[in-house]
Protein backbone atom coordinates (compact mmCIF):
# COMPACT_ATOMS: atom_id res chain seq x y z
CA UNK A 1 0.00 0.00 0.00
CA UNK A 2 1.30 3.48 -0.95
CA UNK A 3 0.94 5.94 1.87
CA UNK A 4 0.09 9.62 1.40
CA UNK A 5 3.32 11.58 1.87
CA UNK A 6 1.62 14.96 2.43
CA UNK A 7 2.44 15.24 6.10
CA UNK A 8 3.53 18.88 6.42
CA UNK A 9 1.40 22.01 6.08
CA UNK A 10 3.14 23.47 3.05
CA UNK A 11 2.82 20.26 1.05
CA UNK A 12 -0.89 20.17 1.78
CA UNK A 13 -1.26 23.87 0.87
CA UNK A 14 0.57 23.37 -2.44
CA UNK A 15 -1.85 20.67 -3.45
CA UNK A 16 -4.99 22.36 -2.15
CA UNK A 17 -4.30 25.88 -3.49
CA UNK A 18 -4.33 24.50 -7.02
CA UNK A 19 -7.29 22.24 -6.25
CA UNK A 20 -9.36 25.11 -4.82
CA UNK A 21 -8.53 27.69 -7.51
CA UNK A 22 -7.72 25.64 -10.60
CA UNK A 23 -4.62 27.79 -11.18
CA UNK A 24 -1.17 26.14 -11.33
CA UNK A 25 1.07 27.04 -8.42
CA UNK A 26 3.73 28.57 -10.66
CA UNK A 27 1.21 31.13 -11.94
CA UNK A 28 0.72 32.75 -8.53
CA UNK A 29 2.52 36.07 -8.19
CA UNK A 30 4.42 37.58 -5.28
CA UNK A 31 1.73 40.19 -4.65
CA UNK A 32 -1.85 39.10 -4.11
CA UNK A 33 -5.19 40.89 -3.99
CA UNK A 34 -7.96 39.09 -2.14
CA UNK A 35 -11.62 39.76 -2.76
CA UNK A 36 -15.00 38.10 -2.37
CA UNK A 37 -16.63 39.61 -5.44
CA UNK A 38 -16.77 37.83 -8.77
CA UNK A 39 -17.17 41.12 -10.61
CA UNK A 40 -13.76 42.24 -9.29
CA UNK A 41 -12.31 39.14 -10.94
CA UNK A 42 -14.00 40.01 -14.24
CA UNK A 43 -12.87 43.64 -14.09
CA UNK A 44 -9.29 42.57 -13.36
CA UNK A 45 -9.25 39.99 -16.17
CA UNK A 46 -10.79 42.40 -18.69
CA UNK A 47 -8.34 45.13 -17.77
CA UNK A 48 -5.24 42.95 -18.20
CA UNK A 49 -6.49 40.40 -20.72
CA UNK A 50 -5.68 37.48 -18.44
CA UNK A 51 -7.42 34.17 -17.87
CA UNK A 52 -9.68 33.49 -14.89
CA UNK A 53 -8.97 30.06 -13.46
CA UNK A 54 -11.37 28.07 -11.33
CA UNK A 55 -14.78 28.99 -12.70
CA UNK A 56 -15.88 25.52 -11.58
CA UNK A 57 -13.97 25.64 -8.27
CA UNK A 58 -14.71 27.08 -4.81
CA UNK A 59 -12.29 29.95 -5.53
CA UNK A 60 -11.18 31.78 -8.67
CA UNK A 61 -7.76 33.25 -9.44
CA UNK A 62 -6.04 35.27 -12.16
CA UNK A 63 -2.55 36.73 -12.64
CA UNK A 64 -1.56 39.59 -14.93
CA UNK A 65 1.66 39.92 -16.91
CA UNK A 66 3.30 41.87 -14.07
CA UNK A 67 2.84 38.97 -11.66
CA UNK A 68 -0.03 40.51 -9.70
CA UNK A 69 -2.58 37.88 -8.66
CA UNK A 70 -6.19 38.30 -7.59
CA UNK A 71 -8.15 35.59 -5.76
CA UNK A 72 -11.88 35.46 -5.07
CA UNK A 73 -12.02 33.34 -1.90
CA UNK A 74 -15.72 33.63 -1.10
CA UNK A 75 -17.50 35.11 1.92
CA UNK A 76 -16.86 34.71 5.63
CA UNK A 77 -14.08 34.12 8.10
CA UNK A 78 -13.68 30.33 7.51
CA UNK A 79 -12.99 31.00 3.82
CA UNK A 80 -10.64 33.85 4.76
CA UNK A 81 -8.68 31.51 7.03
CA UNK A 82 -8.59 28.86 4.32
CA UNK A 83 -7.06 31.12 1.69
CA UNK A 84 -4.52 32.56 4.14
CA UNK A 85 -3.49 29.00 4.99
CA UNK A 86 -3.34 27.93 1.34
CA UNK A 87 -1.19 30.94 0.39
CA UNK A 88 1.62 29.47 2.48
CA UNK A 89 2.13 27.35 -0.63
CA UNK A 90 3.66 30.34 -2.41
CA UNK A 91 4.45 32.67 0.53
CA UNK A 92 3.67 35.98 -1.23
CA UNK A 93 5.45 39.22 -0.40
CA UNK A 94 2.14 40.68 0.74
CA UNK A 95 -1.62 40.25 0.56
CA UNK A 96 -4.21 43.04 0.35
CA UNK A 97 -7.88 42.33 0.99
CA UNK A 98 -10.38 44.43 -0.97
CA UNK A 99 -13.65 44.01 0.88
CA UNK A 100 -16.85 45.83 1.77
CA UNK A 101 -17.94 46.76 5.27
CA UNK A 102 -20.78 48.37 7.16
CA UNK A 103 -20.04 51.83 8.52
CA UNK A 104 -20.82 52.21 12.23
CA UNK A 105 -19.98 55.90 12.79
CA UNK A 106 -22.20 58.84 11.85
CA UNK A 107 -19.19 60.49 10.20
CA UNK A 108 -18.61 57.52 7.90
CA UNK A 109 -20.49 57.70 4.62
CA UNK A 110 -21.23 55.14 1.93
CA UNK A 111 -18.38 55.24 -0.57
CA UNK A 112 -15.74 56.10 2.02
CA UNK A 113 -12.75 53.83 2.36
CA UNK A 114 -11.51 52.42 5.65
CA UNK A 115 -7.89 51.43 6.18
CA UNK A 116 -8.13 49.59 9.50
CA UNK A 117 -5.35 49.87 12.07
CA UNK A 118 -6.70 46.76 13.76
CA UNK A 119 -9.65 44.39 13.95
CA UNK A 120 -11.71 42.93 16.79
CA UNK A 121 -11.70 39.16 16.61
CA UNK A 122 -15.41 38.57 17.05
CA UNK A 123 -15.62 35.81 14.43
CA UNK A 124 -14.19 32.93 16.46
CA UNK A 125 -12.25 31.42 13.56
CA UNK A 126 -9.03 33.16 14.52
CA UNK A 127 -9.15 31.53 17.97
CA UNK A 128 -7.89 28.37 16.28
CA UNK A 129 -4.74 30.24 15.25
CA UNK A 130 -3.84 32.66 18.05
CA UNK A 131 -4.65 33.08 21.75
CA UNK A 132 -7.59 35.49 22.35
CA UNK A 133 -5.40 38.30 23.71
CA UNK A 134 -3.29 38.57 20.54
CA UNK A 135 -4.58 41.55 18.50
CA UNK A 136 -5.44 41.26 14.82
CA UNK A 137 -3.21 43.80 13.10
CA UNK A 138 -2.24 44.65 9.53
CA UNK A 139 1.30 45.15 8.27
CA UNK A 140 1.97 48.85 8.80
CA UNK A 141 4.20 49.42 5.78
CA UNK A 142 1.64 47.97 3.39
CA UNK A 143 -1.05 50.29 4.74
CA UNK A 144 1.38 53.19 4.44
CA UNK A 145 1.61 52.53 0.69
CA UNK A 146 -2.15 52.21 0.32
CA UNK A 147 -2.77 55.44 2.23
CA UNK A 148 -0.36 57.31 -0.06
CA UNK A 149 -2.23 56.07 -3.12
CA UNK A 150 -5.57 57.10 -1.60
CA UNK A 151 -4.22 60.59 -0.94
CA UNK A 152 -2.85 60.84 -4.48
CA UNK A 153 -6.35 60.16 -5.79
CA UNK A 154 -7.93 62.67 -3.40
CA UNK A 155 -10.13 60.00 -1.87
CA UNK A 156 -11.90 60.21 1.48
CA UNK A 157 -10.76 57.50 3.88
CA UNK A 158 -10.80 56.65 7.58
CA UNK A 159 -8.52 54.72 9.89
CA UNK A 160 -9.76 52.90 12.97
CA UNK A 161 -10.89 49.48 14.10
CA UNK A 162 -13.21 47.06 12.30
CA UNK A 163 -15.25 44.44 14.13
CA UNK A 164 -15.25 41.08 12.36
CA UNK A 165 -18.19 38.78 13.03
CA UNK A 166 -19.53 35.46 11.78
CA UNK A 167 -23.08 36.71 12.14
CA UNK A 168 -25.38 37.50 9.28
CA UNK A 169 -28.77 39.20 9.70
CA UNK A 170 -27.87 40.85 13.00
CA UNK A 171 -29.32 44.24 12.10
CA UNK A 172 -32.50 43.50 14.09
CA UNK A 173 -30.56 42.58 17.26
CA UNK A 174 -30.45 45.69 19.46
CA UNK A 175 -28.34 44.00 22.15
CA UNK A 176 -25.67 43.16 19.58
CA UNK A 177 -25.81 46.70 18.21
CA UNK A 178 -25.33 48.09 21.73
CA UNK A 179 -22.17 46.00 22.02
CA UNK A 180 -20.89 47.43 18.75
CA UNK A 181 -21.45 50.94 20.11
CA UNK A 182 -19.52 50.05 23.27
CA UNK A 183 -16.64 48.70 21.19
CA UNK A 184 -16.44 52.10 19.44
CA UNK A 185 -15.28 50.58 16.15
CA UNK A 186 -15.58 52.25 12.77
CA UNK A 187 -16.97 49.35 10.76
CA UNK A 188 -18.12 45.75 10.74
CA UNK A 189 -17.31 42.94 8.31
CA UNK A 190 -16.85 39.16 8.18
CA UNK A 191 -13.21 38.64 7.10
CA UNK A 192 -10.67 41.29 8.13
CA UNK A 193 -9.71 40.06 11.61
CA UNK A 194 -9.30 36.53 10.29
CA UNK A 195 -7.02 37.66 7.46
CA UNK A 196 -4.90 39.70 9.88
CA UNK A 197 -4.66 36.96 12.52
CA UNK A 198 -4.03 34.02 10.19
CA UNK A 199 -1.61 36.13 8.17
CA UNK A 200 0.32 36.84 11.35
CA UNK A 201 0.28 33.17 12.31
CA UNK A 202 1.53 32.17 8.84
CA UNK A 203 4.14 34.93 8.55
CA UNK A 204 2.40 36.64 5.62
CA UNK A 205 2.35 40.44 5.37
CA UNK A 206 -1.28 41.52 5.04
CA UNK A 207 -3.62 44.50 4.87
CA UNK A 208 -7.17 45.48 4.04
CA UNK A 209 -8.83 48.31 2.16
CA UNK A 210 -12.53 48.28 2.96
CA UNK A 211 -15.28 50.08 1.05
CA UNK A 212 -18.22 51.28 3.15
CA UNK A 213 -21.26 49.78 1.43
CA UNK A 214 -23.98 50.39 4.03
CA UNK A 215 -24.74 51.92 7.43
CA UNK A 216 -26.48 49.06 9.23
CA UNK A 217 -27.02 50.72 12.60
CA UNK A 218 -30.07 52.57 11.27
CA UNK A 219 -33.11 50.96 9.59
CA UNK A 220 -32.74 52.96 6.39
CA UNK A 221 -29.05 52.12 6.20
CA UNK A 222 -29.38 48.34 6.00
CA UNK A 223 -27.94 46.92 2.78
CA UNK A 224 -30.33 45.81 0.05
CA UNK A 225 -29.71 44.31 -3.37
CA UNK A 226 -30.48 47.68 -4.95
CA UNK A 227 -28.23 49.71 -2.64
CA UNK A 228 -25.35 47.24 -3.01
CA UNK A 229 -25.62 47.39 -6.79
CA UNK A 230 -25.38 51.18 -6.62
CA UNK A 231 -22.25 50.97 -4.45
CA UNK A 232 -20.62 48.55 -6.89
CA UNK A 233 -21.50 50.77 -9.85
CA UNK A 234 -20.14 53.94 -8.26
CA UNK A 235 -17.06 52.79 -6.33
CA UNK A 236 -15.88 49.28 -7.18
CA UNK A 237 -13.68 50.41 -10.09
CA UNK A 238 -11.70 52.87 -7.98
CA UNK A 239 -11.55 50.33 -5.13
CA UNK A 240 -9.91 47.81 -7.43
CA UNK A 241 -7.72 50.49 -9.01
CA UNK A 242 -6.29 51.52 -5.63
CA UNK A 243 -5.46 47.91 -4.80
CA UNK A 244 -3.80 47.29 -8.16
CA UNK A 245 -1.78 50.50 -8.05
CA UNK A 246 -0.65 49.95 -4.46
CA UNK A 247 0.68 46.43 -4.97
CA UNK A 248 2.11 47.19 -8.41
CA UNK A 249 4.11 50.13 -7.06
CA UNK A 250 5.38 48.11 -4.12
CA UNK A 251 6.57 45.45 -6.54
CA UNK A 252 8.19 47.97 -8.87
CA UNK A 253 10.05 49.64 -6.03
CA UNK A 254 11.14 46.31 -4.58
CA UNK A 255 10.07 47.41 -1.12
CA UNK A 256 10.23 44.95 1.75
CA UNK A 257 6.96 44.98 3.66
CA UNK A 258 8.18 43.04 6.67
CA UNK A 259 10.18 45.05 9.21
CA UNK A 260 11.39 42.02 11.12
CA UNK A 261 12.10 38.31 10.86
CA UNK A 262 9.70 35.90 12.53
Amino acid sequence: MVRNQMVDKRSIARDWLTRYTGMPLEKFGDYILLTNFRDYMSRFANRFGCEIHGEDRPMQAATNSDGLTIVNFGIGSPNAATIMDLLTACMPECVLFLGKCGGLKDSTEIGHFILPIGAIRGEGTSDDYLPPLVPALPSFKLHKFVSQVLVEHGLEYRTGVVHTTNRRVWEHDEAFKDKLRDYSCNAIDMETATIFAVGHRNHIARGALLLVSDKPMTPDGVKTSRSDAAVSKNWSDIHLDIGIQSLTEIGEKGETIKHFTY
